[in-house]
């Protein structure tokens, strides 16, 4: 009574014009109104609805929101709740810690502790109660009012251990408040309505798949369903363990203990039925997930064994006889790509992989899964890895050896060019002075013009060279030594024929009569021309120019081939 008489003090002032009721009526309304923006939250008494410790955390939140954040609190522990509000309480609000964590975090913790624990954080914090307020809580069903709240809870069991009904005899955790026949008949209604839900909810999931994802949705969701079951199984042991205190206490007919007794076994039974089927499908499911992981992980090693030795085969080619050649060893390439590109789809599945440690297999079947997925990621990351750098080769060739060919066959053209030039320059049987000049600065332009060309002919036979170096000595190389040679030598004729032209237009000139003056200027015109002739064939067309330090060594032979006549 004296803590009764604490609260009807506290709240004399702020509740005068309201008609004198129940103290703990208003402190609950108080609690109830404060805490309703939590759903998490539903206080119902002064007993197990603060076991969880949500209720006094929401409690200070509505009131001092700044002094924490709601959301960490719900990730929290019940004990990690329970200790988090105390000592908020104790710091901001100078409310000393009246209750251990321990002691609440109970089946059934003391009503008297937390009642007068909150009779002193209703000193400190703000309370507005209305009549509304403490209608609505008198409006609560019996379950939730009078003994009713102080029926004791059994000590929660696993799913995997069977609800053992202790008899008629009254448990040990039975409090010395009566248990009603009311209460208990409420408290079992909800009991098989929450009972008859779980078993059609049971009964709603699928047969087990034999798709891998497939099935690890459904151990997921099978995991929430069992999760479930724990959570409620120590209601079902409250109502069994209420019966049992009801027929303990004497003081119900023969046909009400018969009734209770049939309730009782039914509930039972039906409980067990589905925690026994529930175990079943998780023991299944997790049979069917790991058969299909382990065949997931299998496939990969083949697959991979597979891919090593295709790498290996292509690893040791060379880069083909040809270009044509060449460029199928990169469609070959593009559809080892696209095959990863397929199998990566799976390896993602494995880096989701459910490992589940029972009692069978034990933790050394774990290091033995975690051992083959180590190698196996190891595995693919070599493949992958040489995929990338192979095709980084593959694409460097193929620049090189592209750009190649297309100035090869750009010269090609070109020199082809100034032979049909040539031809059409006339080397004796001048009609006249001009036609002369003219045909004298045709031979001028085009040895200018060869002059220019030596440093294309130049490069190309550097790029000829750096072709040669990455591919090796295959018949690729020696088909690109065998071009340069051909163009080579196309060059050398050209210059000879420049050179012979421009001989037989010097004799022309000497034997063609013309006055003394006009036959100087075209002597010295063809003199000139005939000097820039021999220097471009002797001093610009030179030998090319030793190959750089990261192009090979060239043969006797090879460097032959590659200097410019």
């Amino acid at each position: 009574m004296r803590e009764r008489n604490r609260v009807k003090d506290v709240m004399k002032a702020i509740m005068s014009e309201l008609q004198q009721t129940n103290s703990e009526k208003i402190l609950l309304s108080w609690v109830r109104n404060s805490t309703r923006p939590y759903d998490e939250v539903n206080v119902l008494n002064f007993t197990t609805s603060w076991t969880d410790g949500l209720a006094f955390n929401g409690l200070l939140h509505r009131h001092r929101p700044d002094l924490f954040s709601w959301e960490k609190v719900t990730r929290l522990s019940p004990l990690e709740r329970l200790d988090h509000a105390f000592s908020i309480a104790k710091k901001h609000l100078g409310i000393e810690k009246l209750l251990d964590p321990e002691d609440v975090a109970v089946p059934l913790p003391d009503k008297k502790s937390i009642l007068m624990y909150l009779t002193s954080l209703f000193e400190v914090l703000p309370h507005e109660v209305t009549l509304d307020d403490i209608h609505e809580v008198e409006t609560l069903p019996r379950r939730y009012k009078g003994a009713c709240e102080d029926i004791p809870f059994t000590k929660q069991q696993g799913l995997d251990e069977p609800y053992r009904d202790s008899g008629p005899e009254t448990p040990s955790l039975v409090t010395e408040v009566e248990m009603d026949l009311d209460s208990y008949q409420v408290a079992l209604e909800d009991v098989l309505t929450w009972l008859l839900m779980a078993e059609d909810t049971f009964q709603e999931q699928d047969d087990i798949s034999d798709d891998v994802e497939d099935v690890k949705q459904q151990f997921a969701t099978h995991e929430a369903f069992m999760m479930e079951l724990t959570a409620h199984q120590s209601s079902v042991g409250n109502v069994l363990q209420a019966g049992n205190q009801l027929i303990a206490q004497g003081d119900l007919s023969v046909e009400e203990e018969n009734e209770i007794q049939e309730q009782m076994t039914l509930l039972n039974s039906r409980w067990e039925a589905l925690r026994l089927e529930s175990m079943d499908r998780q023991s299944r499911l997790h049979e069917v997930l790991m058969d299909l992981q382990r065949k997931q992980l299998d496939q990969l090693s083949d697959w991979l064994t597979v891919t090593e030795e295709r790498i290996r085969k292509m690893d040791t080619k060379s880069y083909g006889d040809d270009f044509e050649t060449f460029k199928k060893q990169i469609e070959e390439h593009k559809k080892l790509q696209n095959d990863l590109e397929t199998e990566q789809v799976k390896v993602n599945s494995l880096t989701h992989m459910v490992v589940i440690v029972d009692e069978n297999s034990g933790e050394g079947a774990t290091v033995a899964l975690e051992t083959q997925l180590q190698k196996l990621g190891e595995r693919w990351a070599a493949v992958c890895r040489w995929t990338e750098e192979h095709w980084s080769k593959l694409q460097e060739v193929l620049i090189l050896w592209q750009k190649l060919l297309e100035e090869q066959c750009l010269l090609r053209i070109w020199l082809k060019e100034k032979e049909d030039s040539l031809s059409k320059v006339q080397r004796s049987n001048f009609k006249d002075q001009n036609e002369l000049s003219v045909n004298v600065r045709r031979l001028a332009s085009l040895k200018e013009e060869l002059g220019m060309k030596k440093q294309t002919f130049d490069h190309l036979h550097e790029l000829a060279q750096d072709v040669v170096l990455i591919i090796g000595s295959s018949k690729a190389s020696q088909k690109l030594k065998t071009d340069m040679e051909d163009l080579a030598q196309k060059w050398d004729e050209l210059v000879h024929l420049l050179e012979d032209y421009t001989n037989q237009v010097t004799e022309s000139v000497t034997n063609f009569g013309v006055k003394q003056v006009s036959r100087k200027v075209i002597t010295e015109t063809v003199t000139v021309t005939e000097h820039s002739s021999i220097h471009l064939i002797k001093q610009e067309l030179p030998p090319p120019p030793p190959p750089r330090k990261r192009q090979m060594s060239l043969d006797a032979e090879e460097k032959k081939i590659f200097t410019i006549k």
